[in-house]
């Protein structure tokens, strides 16, 4: 076990390095996830959650999960409506509904794991139709170190991995395999970490043949060439991808420091992003060494420290905060936003979105639902990569302060 950790820990397109490792995406989800259950909680109980997946704010939630690279994808199919089979049987039924609202706040509400299998005891008791094991990708996303996250690969690694015939949409299966995985978990922690994600992407890894070991290369060779030659360069497309989206946000944040360095305020960059490099300077360099928040539970601190770009007067208090956003859910970005809107005097700060030309529809979309609208924070105003790109120089150049954005900023 030791050399296959090391050979998924030294393979640096393995997930552990593109998902886990230095996945800021990663980091963020967990407070949007959190914060987007407790208003599916609420809509559940006031009873104006709806009667279909797309649009709910469970859609919202999902998608932020399904957005984690490779591990989550297709995460959100178990939660789509299917209304010829009845499935997954919240959106119509009322008191199953309920009963998946009661579930979610006790996950939410605790940090025992007893009490979480307790509650997933209950659930699977009711035996509603569609509601199974995809559901730990939640509960991941609010007890990383108690729970690993669930998919069809994950289980076929783990069933490789250890001869085991886990079935997928068993919540029984599930159990027990996390009782291996804890107790395998605490064995190698020093390698791994206490969050069983790092664990979950080797069985990931295994499961979908990036990683090759005795129980799966007979698997392995059965599949057609044509095939893992799809796959492979899938992954390699994926990984440049993400290589070009990384590059692009860094830029972003760049063009934003030298701006609001050049209208003489202080600069913080994403505590995670410091060492990024972008037109070979470090983007720390342009920042804060640390971000003062004082009287914010830690939680909240934590949140703001994430955010791509703020930038602060002499006193540093918050002027105006950016979230650069790629690929990842523009919801995300709104509710980091959001959260930044209320914990500072809203009223002196201007919030952007900065997203590249192909999301301006979504954008506009997003920040028309009356979920958005109804929101605590001020008005969210976005910009777009290429103004930015273009522009900067001249309002470097010619502004004076947070105000020559009103020149290149829109609004919805």
């Amino acid at each position: 076990m030791k050399s296959l950790i090391d050979l998924y820990k030294n393979d640096p397109e393995s997930v552990y390095h593109t998902w886990f490792l230095h996945s800021n995406d990663r980091l963020k989800a967990f407070r949007t996830i959190r914060k987007g259950l407790l208003k599916v909680i609420k809509e559940i109980e006031e009873e104006t959650f709806g009667n279909d997946f797309k649009g709910s704010s469970l859609e919202m939630v999902v998608t932020a999960i399904s957005e984690q690279k490779q591990v989550f994808e297709g995460a959100a199919h178990a939660f789509y409506w299917k209304p010829k089979l009845r499935i997954p049987d919240i959106y119509e039924n009322t008191l199953n509904q309920k009963a998946f609202g009661r579930f979610l706040k006790a996950c939410l509400e605790t940090s025992s794991a007893e009490k979480v299998i307790e509650e997933i005891q209950k659930l699977d008791k009711l035996k509603i139709k569609g509601v199974g094991p995809a559901v730990a990708n939640i509960i991941y996303f609010l007890h990383p170190t108690l729970f690993p996250p669930f998919n069809t690969a994950i289980v076929n690694g783990y069933n490789l991995l250890f001869n085991e015939k886990m079935k997928l949409g068993s919540w029984e299966a599930y159990l027990d395999m996390r009782a291996k995985l804890i107790q395998e978990n605490d064995t190698y922690k020093d390698q791994l970490s206490k969050d069983l994600g790092a664990l979950a992407g080797l069985l990931f890894e295994i499961g979908s043949y990036q990683i090759i070991i005795e129980e799966n290369a007979m698997d392995f060779l059965k599949i057609e060439k044509e095939k893992v030659e799809k796959a492979k360069n899938r992954r390699n497309k994926d990984v440049k991808e993400d290589e070009i989206e990384e590059n692009t946000h860094s830029e972003m944040q760049y063009h934003l420091a030298r701006l609001g360095k050049s209208l003489g305020y202080k600069v913080w960059i994403a505590r995670n992003d410091h060492k990024r490099e972008w037109n070979g300077q470090k983007l720390g360099e342009y920042s804060l060494k640390n971000l003062n928040i004082f009287n914010f539970p830690p939680s909240v601190a934590d949140t703001i420290a994430l955010i791509d770009v703020l930038w602060l007067d002499q006193e540093e208090k918050v002027i105006a905060g950016f979230e650069v956003e790629k690929s990842t859910s523009i919801y995300s970005g709104i509710l980091r936003l959001s959260d930044l809107s209320i914990s500072v005097q809203a009223d002196t700060c201007q919030f952007y979105l900065v997203a590249p030309e192909k999301r301006e529809k979504e954008i506009k979309a997003q920040l028309l639902r009356p979920s958005i609208r109804s929101l605590d924070s001020q008005s969210i105003s976005y910009l777009l990569f290429h103004d930015l790109r273009c522009d900067c120089d001249a309002m470097c150049k010619f502004g004076n302060d947070v105000s020559i954005l009103n020149k290149l900023s829109k609004t919805v």
